[in-house]
């Protein structure tokens, strides 16, 4: 079960806390993909504050939702979950606004628990002030959880801290929470009380520790919230270094979903990668670009300040700078796409050229075009979008406008300045030609 039912009010947002983004997914999809990474028999999401908006951004059919009215506490929170489990289930516990928790560090709870144990997740800290104290004996058995503003001083000295993950036996769990009171600084339900009801109860209390101190970091504010995508991002740095990927800075790169990389990719600063991404061989990608749901063929170079949204691009393309490649784009081998270019939902056949100034919208273009500076095509007509088709070998010249619908046969020439209205047939020049006047005399007009 995730509890993800908290408002976060130190968030100050109307947001619910566990729909703010980590790397561009809500913090509790991430939880979510970690859960499901354990093959779970169930997947139970308790939600309070912001509820159907949870849902609707969630839209995991298969997660069973249950809904904690108010918010009494962790206790309280998993009573509402409880009905959803099986009655024979070893339950995990983990919480909606902690992210970065590695399936690696849960695994060992869980089988813990199988054997009819309570599993408790701890660590060190430096600074204990907030969490929950461990509280063992003389010979270091775990007695309790001593929650902070119920803590003693000689407890608050305490540096092994709760993490609030557990996992536990669903029977012995149900019995556990039947016997919580809120007699307590805060009048709330702790999920930690169970800790000494199991001791009580004889049940031995197994502890495990994560692998990394920041998987159990909890987001409570923007700051931490900046903090952990800082985070993640490293992370996602060191694993991209560690599979042969040349960083210009680590520390300057976001990675807001997938990033597949194949051999002597190198990745310049302050670029942005979401949904999912792929870069073959020899791929260079220049400084602050944005690739989003791209796939990009061997050899290629993305130049600086581009932008590549749900596209896909050949081998040994030069695309940029300043280029914008539009959703429904795919680039052939060679083509280059240049300085100030647009293209949308187009297609452009090896070895096109486009390199500045032009948009490309509707289109289809066949191999080896040269499309001049100032080129348009005029695919929308207020109403409705329009097809232009370039066929293999045209020329188009500078500042030219192709009103579609309209077809440029193979191997044309179009002149500079020409308006095409009409189908072009293939081979020979066409201009829409128009004479050159002077008006001798003539004044600029002037304010008044």
């Amino acid at each position: 079960m995730i509890l993800a039912a908290g408002q976060g009010k130190r968030m100050r947002s109307d947001l619910a806390k566990v729909l703010h983004p980590l790397a561009g997914r809500p913090l509790l999809s991430h939880v979510v993909a970690t859960a499901r990474s354990l093959a779970p028999d169930k997947l139970c999401v308790v939600i309070g504050h912001g509820a159907g908006e949870v849902r609707a951004r969630i839209a995991d059919d298969s997660i069973e939702w249950a809904v904690q009215e108010r918010q009494l506490g962790t206790g309280h929170a998993v009573m509402q979950a409880l009905p959803h489990l099986a009655g024979d289930a070893t339950i995990l516990v983990l919480y909606g606004d902690v992210p970065l928790i590695a399936p690696a560090t849960l695994r060992p709870l869980v089988d813990a628990a199988s054997s009819g144990r309570l599993a408790l997740l701890t660590q060190q800290v430096g600074e204990p002030k907030g969490y929950g104290r461990i509280v063992r004996d003389a010979g270091g058995r775990v007695l309790r959880i001593a929650e902070e503003k119920d803590a003693s001083p000689e407890e608050r000295a305490i540096r092994e801290v709760n993490t609030g993950i557990m996992a536990a036996p669903r029977a012995r769990l149900e019995s556990w929470l039947g016997r919580l009171t809120n007699d307590n600084a805060q009048g709330e339900y702790y999920l930690t009380d169970i800790v000494a009801l199991a001791v009580a109860d004889g049940v031995p209390v197994e502890v495990r520790h994560p692998a990394a101190a920041y998987e159990c970091l909890g987001v409570n504010s923007q700051a931490e919230l900046a903090a952990l995508e800082r985070r993640y991002q490293m992370n996602e740095a060191s694993r991209l270094l560690e599979s042969g990927v040349t960083l210009a800075d680590p520390a300057r790169i976001d990675v807001r979903g997938t990033l597949e990389c194949g051999r002597d990719v190198s990745i310049d600063v302050n670029c942005i990668f979401e949904g999912h991404v792929v870069l073959a061989d020899g791929v260079r990608v220049g400084a602050s670009c944005i690739l989003r749901d791209v796939t990009v063929g061997n050899g290629t170079e993305i130049r600086p300040f581009t932008m590549i949204e749900d596209a896909a691009v050949g081998a040994n393309a030069r695309i940029g700078p300043y280029a914008r490649i539009r959703p429904g784009t795919r680039l052939a081998d060679e083509v280059h796409v240049g300085n100030f270019v647009e293209v949308k939902a187009s297609t452009l056949g090896r070895g096109s050229k486009a390199n500045h100034l032009a948009y490309v919208g509707d289109s289809t273009v066949g191999s080896s075009v040269n499309i001049g500076a100032g080129t348009i095509t005029c695919n929308y007509d207020g109403a409705n979008k329009h097809r232009t088709v370039i066929e293999d070998d045209v020329h188009i010249g500078s500042d030219v406008q192709l009103v579609a619908p309209v077809t440029v046969g193979k191997g044309a020439t179009i002149g500079a300045g020409a308006t095409i209205v009409k189908d072009v047939p293939p081979g020979g020049l066409t201009l829409t030609e128009a004479t050159q006047i002077t008006k001798p005399g003539w004044r600029r007009p002037s304010k008044k």
